[in-house]
């Protein structure tokens, strides 16, 4: 008793001290006492040269006189011995002020106006409204919110800085964003028809802020389509909206009791959740409670051992599938005993309610073994968070996750987001991400 009270005591004050500490979420811990030598490696480990390749054009070019004495003695004329080229390569910081001569006309048939559009207009509004801003200025404010993070006063503030002469207010930002997202609604509409079909889904949430108040944002990723909704609570609604309860593929997720109204999916429970909750009870266990940890960290191992020998073509499919049966009995002999340390007794309680979901991916060795996918899409939107809050309205809300979702299914599909952007913006037929 009195070393697990040492233990925990020390575990306790070390948590405290992280918690005060502003950068502990990305503290790594003490200093390595030997750590290696900074800068290049001398000799044949310093590798080939890298520099950057000569610009494919030459847009401007000037010319660097010496000067007429030297600068360091300031007495002697200098001799010129040749020219040396150096490169440069810029942003230029202009704004370009179009004018579309809109040719406005009327049908002779069904009497209704008609006018041109191109291919740069981003709409056909004239009069009051005929003053607008530029497609590549709509799709950089949605990409400065809602991918790199920035609020919207400093996303203007970028713009001016860069561009003294384009002034942007906050809420003309503000306004965009909402503009742009109606224009990707019929790409996210898509995307959650494509979820519904996928053969694997990673679902994770995390908690949000709308008007100041909870909310939670939930994020489904398969290997074609990331799909974020904001949802008022953390329930079942948001999956069963997306995916439907008939849903056939398989959910690999961290075990909320949501996914268990599934029943027609198959089901691979989060093993990286495991290994952590696993070794979070031996900081804490003495004697026989490291026990039950220890031998469950021991299956898993011994589970990507055996997908590391399938992936090297070392073991037959069927091979797999026996191994994967036998450690899901395995465990669950394991976890049918009685426990006396209380966190052992919860930790077999969650290992017994699902005894042939842990070792899923041994059975259908393509799927993944964690929800790596799914954590991966929710943390740019926490550093978002962290940034901003969340968002003051639901019709807010809502732009948040069209524009997260189009903007990260673009690039796990290798398609340039801003692009994509600007064909949304721009053409007046709904546009698609590209497969």
């Amino acid at each position: 008793m009195r070393e697990q009270v040492a233990k925990l005591t020390a575990a306790l004050e070390a948590e405290q001290r992280r918690g005060k500490r502003q950068a502990a979420p990305f503290s790594k811990g003490p200093p390595v006492a030997k750590p290696k030598r900074p800068g290049r490696k001398s000799g044949k480990r310093h590798g080939p040269h890298a520099h950057r390749s000569v610009p494919p054009r030459i847009d401007e070019t000037y010319d660097a006189p010496l000067p007429e004495t030297c600068p360091h003695c300031a007495t002697g004329r200098v001799q010129e011995t040749h020219v040396a080229p150096q490169y440069q390569t810029e942003i230029p910081r202009a704004v370009i002020y179009r004018r579309f001569d809109v040719h406005v006309g009327t049908c002779r048939q069904c009497k209704r106006a008609v006018a041109g559009r191109h291919a740069l207009m981003t709409s056909t509004a004239r009069g009051a409204a005929a003053s607008q801003l530029g497609p590549q200025v709509h799709a950089l404010l949605a990409i400065l919110n809602k991918e790199l993070g920035l609020s919207h006063g400093k996303s203007v503030k970028l713009l001016a800085t860069l561009f003294p002469e384009l002034r942007v207010a906050r809420a003309t930002s503000v306004r965009s964003t909402l503009r742009t997202a109606e224009r990707c609604a019929p790409a996210y509409e898509r995307l959650r028809i494509g979820l519904r079909g996928a053969r694997e889904v990673a679902p994770d949430e995390t908690g949000w802020r709308v008007a100041g108040r909870l909310a939670w944002l939930h994020a489904f990723v398969s290997p074609r389509e990331t799909c974020y909704e904001i949802d008022p609570a953390r329930s079942h609604e948001p999956a069963e909206r997306l995916l439907g309860l008939d849903f056939s593929g398989t959910l690999v997720h961290d075990g909320w009791s949501v996914y268990n109204r599934f029943t027609a999916a198959a089901h691979q429970q989060c093993l990286a959740h495991l290994q952590r909750r696993c070794r979070g009870l031996l900081e804490t266990a003495v004697r026989g409670a490291v026990r039950l940890p220890r031998a469950v960290l021991a299956l898993v191992d011994h589970a990507f051992a055996l997908r590391r020998a399938w992936r090297g073509h070392r073991l037959g499919g069927d091979a797999l599938v026996d191994h994967g049966l036998s450690l899901s009995c395995e465990l669950e002999r394991l976890v049918s005993g009685h426990f006396t340390h209380a966190p052992n007794r919860r930790l077999a309680q969650h290992l017994r309610k699902h005894p042939m979901q842990w070792f899923w991916f041994l059975i259908d060795p393509t799927i993944q073994a964690t929800n790596h996918w799914a954590e991966r899409a929710i943390r740019p939107a926490v550093v978002n968070r962290k940034v901003w809050g969340g968002n003051r309205t639901w019709h807010g809300a809502r732009a948040q996750s069209i524009l997260m979702s189009v903007i990260r299914t673009c690039a796990s599909r290798a398609v340039e987001p801003f692009e994509f952007l600007l064909n949304a913006i721009c053409r007046p037929e709904p546009q698609l991400i590209p497969a």
